[in-house]
């Protein structure tokens, strides 16, 4: 550490010795997202040391939560590179059923995907890596409400709180969320282990 450098804590331990401190994570965030599945899991997140950044249709915009709470975004979708980052976070809401529309969403989720990265989808997030066609043969669960297009996806349906297959985590609703939280640490974790 600089001379005369202040070290920076959380919860009593250097940011330095945080277990996520050097990921990055990718969130996208519309209009009409869960609010719980993109606040809980970005908290978790950087609690354990990781960089969120919340990707939406525009940098800057402001974008209100199925229950009201507002997300700014940090960044443009359309400027994100998959190579930037660790993982991408998919949450629900009607959200998801308006960016599976954008090709610039699918083309990411596929490049995580391909890079075997971190992809968590929770709830209707789902509905981004189908439209992605990236759940092929994967194990994943999800809103029950979207069980049907998962399965004619090719995806294996599993009704469980968190489904961890490789690289691909998944969970059902917003009382799953320390479940999916603890999956996408355990998958994160893993990466920062094989890159050392």
């Amino acid at each position: 550490m600089p001379k005369g450098a202040a070290a920076r804590y959380v919860h009593g331990m250097p940011t330095s010795e945080l277990p996520l401190t050097r990921v990055r994570v990718l969130a996208f965030v519309d209009d009409v997202y869960e609010d719980l599945e993109l606040w809980y899991p970005k908290l978790r997140l950087k609690e354990a040391g990781a960089e969120v950044l919340m990707a939406g249709p525009a940098a800057g915009g402001k974008y209100a939560g199925k229950h009201g709470y507002p997300c700014v975004s940090d960044a443009a979708i359309a400027d994100m590179q998959a190579a930037d980052f660790d993982g991408v976070l998919l949450p629900g809401g009607f959200m998801p059923d308006k960016l599976r529309r954008d090709p610039k969403v699918l083309e990411l989720v596929r490049q995580f995907a391909e890079a075997q990265k971190l992809v968590a989808a929770i709830c209707h997030g789902g509905w981004i890596a189908i439209s992605a066609g990236v759940y092929r043969g994967v194990r994943v669960t999800g809103s029950p409400g979207i069980k049907d297009d998962l399965v004619n996806a090719g995806a294996v349906w599993h009704d469980a709180a968190v489904v961890i297959d490789r690289h691909f985590v998944s969970s059902r609703k917003p009382d799953d969320l320390p479940d999916f939280c603890r999956g996408m640490f355990a998958v994160l974790g893993r990466q920062q282990a094989a890159a050392r």
